[in-house]
């Protein structure tokens, strides 16, 4: 295979339709859990700690890699895919696609939250934390962002994030961000993990932060990728696009 070529098997359009499935699903369960954390917490009065809400997303995220990465790359998050994209692993009339599914997903995931529980805990939205501005969560979100898709780029052109190594690491990467970087802005990373809970409780204020700064990270990211391997590798369009028909 020429390097940053695509896996035969994606280029099969008969299997279009279990790639963007699996972006729904995944991207479903993601938000569900980063979303729902808050959401049950609020309802158990604190029961449920912060390290409990941030950890669990990167579980789930170290889970779907695992079970169904290799069925379309488990993106579940637009900046992931538009970074692959730029970085020539992923064709780019495939990125529409990729994105309006993890839109699905992950406003289906909002809605079953409400349907379940209202709009307790804001929904999980992820909001500035208190007295912390608007522009200091935007560079928050650059910077975490830009270190999760460095990750997620670096084990896809090594150890693939189909694989072992790439799921430890991005779900690791995912846990630790939160962990000390919570407070400051939420920690998303991810615009449509965002977006969701803001629109089904109908208060986009603060929505902007959580598309322009994964963006602008997944940007600086995918040049700082080009500045440490160069070109992109066979090995890093196959974590990109999975690897279907040969699981």
């Amino acid at each position: 295979m020429l390097r940053g070529s695509a896996p035969p098997d994606f280029l099969e359009s008969a299997h279009e339709w279990r790639r963007l499935f699996s972006e729904v699903w995944g991207t479903f369960l993601l938000v569900v859990v980063a979303a729902g954390a808050g959401v049950v917490g609020a309802l158990g009065g604190g029961t449920i700690t912060l390290s409990v809400k941030v950890v669990a997303p990167g579980v789930m995220v170290m889970a779907i890699i695992y079970f169904m990465g290799a069925v379309g790359g488990a993106h579940l998050n637009p900046a992931v895919t538009l970074a692959f994209a730029s970085r020539r692993n992923f064709p780019w009339n495939r990125v529409p696609g990729y994105i309006a599914a993890q839109f699905v997903g992950s406003i289906a995931a909002a809605c079953f939250l409400w349907a379940m529980f209202g709009t307790v805990g804001l929904l999980g939205a992820t909001k500035p934390g208190l007295a912390i501005s608007d522009f200091k969560a935007l560079i928050m979100e650059v910077l975490l962002t830009t270190g999760l898709v460095s990750t997620i780029l670096g084990t896809a052109s090594g150890a693939r994030n189909i694989g072992s190594n790439g799921a430890l690491a991005i779900g690791g990467y995912i846990a630790l961000a939160g962990l000390w970087a919570a407070p400051i802005s939420g920690a998303s990373m991810n615009p449509v993990r965002s977006f969701a809970p803001d629109l089904v409780r109908g208060d986009l204020s603060t929505t902007w932060i959580y598309i322009a700064g994964p963006i602008i990270g997944a940007t600086i990211a995918v040049g700082f990728e080009w500045i440490l391997k160069g070109k992109p590798t066979a090995a890093g369009t196959s974590a990109a696009q999975g690897s279907l028909g040969k699981m």
